[in-house]
């Protein structure tokens, strides 16, 4: 059989690839799986003279112009020449690529069109950074390779080059430490389950609730992070791999009883049992063998493919001791035993503990713990939280390492609207003019969860020297993200993202730093609940009627173009914006609901019906938010039992991996250590979980007055659908599984109906 056009232009445009310049192949590849109709369109032109002169750290450029009927782009890196590639589709075809809607780029008009002249862009840093630590648990834990391959398109398109590279570690540790003869069954406990190995790799914590981590699920991320380093590298992305850290089994004493060892601290109240991790000193030889192992191991599996290591040795546990000399040989010995492993090492370290410890490490420590790394060139610091609690000037820069300014902006995954426009487009730009070791841009976010826009826009602030305009740019992507063939939107569209932009988008009340989370998520309780600020706030920092304005022309929208509703990108948009109007409907309710309650001339048939009203609140939203995958529970449960597979007993390590997934959304350890932290607005979870809580806790409210209220008994009855909810992966309730209602028949039928009874329509 003769292959098809596409498929023959495709496989002489790969051929044509491999001959003029190897490393440009990945971006074939790129188009072939993303536009494959389109693979001669594009000719790719690398000028890698600047890294050929030995130049390490360079600022990238391309270009975009026709030359001989093709779409030519050249660029100083593959990097350069992706971000060149996704410039062209946003800024000439209007599509893009997507966390949730996927990638759009072949909705472009064909023929492909020509750009108009030559378009050109230059990086104003050497580094475009992605994820945090904890992202690998918040978010990708049960990814497919499917999934795994739209997020490094999505990356590569917008110019990261320096991302993390965790999956599978566990593979490495498991090698290593039966090298130095300790057993499987002594190595297994050490490990966390599948939801939660960020901590484990951390120190946090150690073990796992619930069941033991299956061979299976090592193995199995093993070969996963084979495929993501490749594409990685294809991509002309450096990976930064995971270093030995010093944390271990506590078995290892048993074998080596003169090991230097310290116990780590408690870590938010978890049972000793699973957390005082055993932490081996630097300044034992074993510390350097280990290490030594560990970057051999991983060279053997990968390739010395990279110079750059992730090591974190105190993530929210303070260390030892607070004696300047003793923090400084800690770091010390580490960087000696990274270069002795591989002499090019850089040390990548996540500065989130001069944050979340800052009682400890005051400047004096901060100093002398960073002295240790003797060339300032070893080691790479991410600010974290650079948006809201930056720690750069405080620091000095830290003291002269090279370190990237961050966006963290999202904690567990939490799902409200969010976003602070002017520190993310005006202080890097800023941070630049005044930091000479400041090399890179970055996003770090706990979890990958909405909010997509806010992400883009410090990536495209990578590539501008100066803030970039946001009101243009909310409008530009508006019009990209809604493409349509003769390029006209209705202009509620405009509006609606105009709206957000002066209300959600930008919070400047920096109490509450980052994204909100509803009360809804949160056990109910008479206190507590309202008026949270910090990492995980309540507090809604804009007039509510501002996104309900959005909403209101988002809807007007649909009504006036009646083919939006067929766009996966505004259908996920509307269900996103109505989930925040009735969150903020619910904490409003509520907030008078507790006011009535406690008033001394309490109508109870008005509390009443405030209670009911909670409640059709919530299940007017499980049935918006089921309208989409994106927005349910079932996805994320379908894909931890996924990696069960056809192994041995597969039914049980199912059971398993789903519990995993269900605690960590939930109570989050085994008795509900930081209960709540990962919750998320998600069409199952929704009506599973918070409303049965609710219901729980609203019944037992209207039959008591204030004064003979107890709240054991309220929480009892909170606490039993909870624990209902941790067993369902065994025979429990399980996730509902009827049809999907198209999200056009639920908005009008459900979402419409409930804001015209609360008078907000």
């Amino acid at each position: 059989m003769r292959p098809t056009v596409s498929v023959t232009t495709c496989l002489l445009a790969s051929l044509w690839a491999i001959a003029a310049a190897t490393s440009t192949q990945g971006l074939y590849d790129l188009v072939k799986r993303r536009i494959p109709s389109h693979c001669e369109d594009f000719v790719f032109i690398l000028d890698d003279a600047t890294r050929a002169n030995g130049t390490e750290l360079f600022n990238d450029e391309y270009s975009i112009s026709t030359s001989n009927g093709s779409i030519a782009i050249a660029g100083t890196s593959p990097s350069a020449l992706a971000t060149g590639l996704r410039r062209y589709f946003t800024d000439v075809a209007h599509e893009d690529i997507y966390w949730f809607i996927g990638s759009r780029l072949d909705q472009a008009a064909s023929p492909l069109p020509r750009p108009q002249g030559t378009i050109t862009g230059k990086s104003i840093v050497p580094f475009r950074y992605f994820f945090n630590t904890v992202t690998f648990s918040y978010t990708t834990p049960f990814w497919s390779w499917e999934d795994w391959e739209l997020e490094l398109d999505w990356l590569a398109l917008h110019g990261v080059n320096l991302p993390l590279a965790w999956v599978g570690f566990e593979k490495i540790l498991l090698d290593v430490f039966q090298s130095i003869n300790l057993t499987t069954s002594e190595i297994i406990p050490f490990f966390s389950g599948p939801a939660f190995q960020a901590w484990n790799r951390f120190g946090n914590i150690q073990g796992s609730w619930g069941g033991e981590l299956p061979l299976q699920w090592i193995d199995g991320q093993f070969q996963l992070q084979q495929k993501i380093v490749t594409r990685m590298l294809d991509l002309g992305m450096t990976p930064i791999l995971p270093a030995f850290t010093g944390f271990v089994p506590r078995a290892l004493v048993d074998v080596y009883p003169n090991a230097t060892v310290v116990n780590g601290s408690q870590w938010e109240e978890f049972p000793t049992e699973y957390t005082n991790t055993t932490f081996l000193e630097p300044s034992d030889a074993l510390f350097s063998e280990l290490q030594n192992r560990v970057i051999t191991k991983q060279i053997e599996y990968y390739g010395n493919i990279t110079s750059y290591y992730t090591l974190d040795q105190y993530n929210e546990n303070d260390p030892f001791s607070g004696d300047l000399s003793y923090l400084r040989n800690i770091t010390h010995g580490t960087w000696q035993s990274l270069k002795s492993a591989n002499p090019a090492a850089v040390w990548v370290m996540q500065g989130w503990l001069f944050t979340s410890n800052a009682d400890f490490w005051t400047n004096e420590r901060i100093e002398a713990y960073l002295s240790g790394v003797e060339e300032d060139e070893d080691m790479l610091i991410l600010d974290l939280f650079s948006e809201s609690q930056p720690q750069w000037q405080r620091t000095d820069s830290y003291h002269g390492k090279p370190w990237i300014w961050n966006q963290l902006h999202d904690y567990g995954g939490n799902m409200g609207l969010y976003g602070q426009i002017a520190n993310v487009t005006i202080n890097p730009i800023a941070a630049l003019a005044n930091s000479s070791s400041l090399v890179g841009f970055g996003l770090t976010p706990e979890g990958q969860e909405g909010n997509e826009i806010m992400y883009k826009l410090l990536l495209d602030q990578a590539w501008s020297s100066a803030p970039i305009d946001t009101a243009s740019y909310f409008r530009n992507w508006t019009r990209t993200r809604y493409s349509t063939s003769n390029g006209t939107l209705p202009e509620e569209l405009y509006n609606a993202w105009e709206w957000l932009r002066q209300s959600a988008y930008n919070n400047t009340q920096l109490t509450s730093n980052a994204v909100p989370k509803a009360i809804y998520e949160l056990a109910p309780n008479i206190t507590t609940l309202t008026g949270r600020t910090g990492h995980h706030p309540t507090t809604i920092n804009y007039d509510p009627q501002a996104v309900l304005a959005a909403w209101q022309n988002m809807y007007a929208a649909g009504n006036a173009e009646a083919s939006l509703w067929s766009n996966p990108a505004f259908k996920h948009d509307i269900v996103d914006i109505t989930r925040q109007v009735l969150a903020n409907a619910f904490l409003s309710t509520y907030t008078t609901l507790i006011s009535d309650w406690n008033s001394t001339s309490t109508n109870t048939t008005a509390v009443r019906t405030q209670a009911d009203t909670l409640t059709k609140l919530l299940t007017s939203l499980d049935a918006a938010l089921s309208a989409l995958p994106q927005f349910s529970l079932a996805p994320w449960i379908d894909s931890a039992r996924a990696w069960a597979g056809n192994a041995t007993n597969s039914s049980a390590i199912a059971d398993f991996y789903e519990y995993n997934a269900r605690n960590q959304i939930t109570l989050w350890g085994p008795d509900g250590e930081i209960n709540d932290y990962a919750s998320k607005s998600w069409g199952g979870l929704v009506g599973e979980y918070y409303l049965p809580r609710w219901q729980s806790f609203l019944d037992y409210l209207v039959s008591v007055t204030p004064a003979t209220y107890d709240a054991s008994v309220a929480r009892a009855g909170v606490e039993a659908v909870e624990q209902e909810f941790q067993d369902a992966g065994s025979g429990g309730v399980g996730v509902r599984t009827e049809g999907v209602r198209e999200v056009k028949d639920v908005v009008e039928s459900v979402v419409v109906p409930a804001l015209s009874d609360l008078r907000v329509l």
